[in-house]
């Protein structure tokens, strides 16, 4: 009886001493590994599946679908260094003839000179290099400047009235949270294949704005790309008369969109509007209407999944 006495009053004791320890604080889970670095330079990337390549309002894969990869090394300091790679058709899918008379720029079909017969133009990838500085000089504040080269490798033996599509611009652009506004010129003689195009601008307004923790986020965007005029007269002589210059390229685009985090993936789906003129005044010169019969701005709706890594 006292050994049983003396063992409940044990058990009581103890679980007294229990209930009165405070329980362990929670174990936080280990951070991140740090991204791997070359030369001070932290490296990153990601990588996405599209239904569609936007850019800048317009198509330029036709509508099908685009993969894409994009490779940042980024310095504490500000400076960075970036390159990314995406299919492409919009180059040779431009019109080489006229409306009534449509002949893709990838085609080796003679359509008249300048072009000559059985040579052709192939251009499927755009390779994208671009690196620059960017300043955090005040709080939510950053200031970002730099260069960005668009290449498009392939092959270019029948351009005619085009030119290869590579192109030079430097950008100043100033953020501050959600919105940024980004002025873009181009530095190159020519502008994605457009001839005496040099000089041509690009400003845009993007708002990026966070649902609270919801990880949900609505995009809005506006941009004015602009051509100078009364240049390139020769693109838009039908045979007869002169029906327009390079300002007939310049047009509005706008985007608006929504985008949700899951789980490391991002989804996007953004709607985009670009004003593009399809035809010239004779209703005959293409514009931006490629020779397939479609205007590559109008409205689009796009839907991306991306990963960064």
């Amino acid at each position: 009886m006292r050994f049983l006495t003396t063992l409940l009053l044990s058990a009581a004791l103890a679980a007294g001493l229990v209930a009165q320890t405070p329980a362990p604080p929670p174990v936080a889970p280990p951070a991140p590994p740090p991204p791997p670095s070359i030369l001070g330079f932290a490296v990153t990337g990601s990588s996405t599946f599209g239904s569609q390549y936007i850019f800048r309002g317009l198509t330029q894969t036709d509508g099908k679908p685009t993969i894409q990869g994009e490779l940042d090394l980024v310095h504490p300091s500000g400076f960075y260094l970036s390159t990314s790679l995406s299919n492409i058709s919009w180059f040779t899918d431009q019109n080489a003839g006229i409306a009534s008379a449509r002949t893709g720029l990838g085609s080796p079909a003679a359509v008249g000179a300048p072009y000559v017969a059985g040579k052709v133009n192939c251009a499927s990838v755009e390779l994208d290099l671009f690196g620059g500085y960017k300043w955090g000089f005040a709080k939510d504040w950053t200031l970002d400047v730099g260069l960005y080269r668009y290449l498009y490798p392939g092959t270019y033996d029948n351009l005619g009235a085009y030119r290869n599509p590579a192109t030079t611009e430097a950008y100043l652009g100033l953020s501050y949270t959600w919105v940024s506004l980004k002025y873009s010129q181009v530095i190159s003689a020519n502008t994605f294949g457009v001839n005496n195009s040099g000089g041509t601008t690009y400003v845009d307004l993007t708002l990026a704005y966070p649902l609270g923790e919801s990880g949900w986020t609505i995009l809005a965007h506006g941009g004015k790309t602009t051509y100078s005029t009364k240049a390139n007269p020769g693109y838009f002589f039908n045979g007869s008369t002169v029906t327009g210059d390079n300002s007939l390229f310049s047009y509005t685009d706008y985007k608006v969109g929504i985008v949700k985090e899951i789980k490391g993936y991002t989804f996007t789906l953004a709607g985009t509007n670009a004003d593009t003129k399809s035809r010239a005044a004779d209703n005959d010169v293409t514009v931006y209407e490629n020779a397939l019969g479609r205007n590559i701005g109008k409205d689009q709706v796009t839907f991306t999944i991306a990963k960064a890594f």
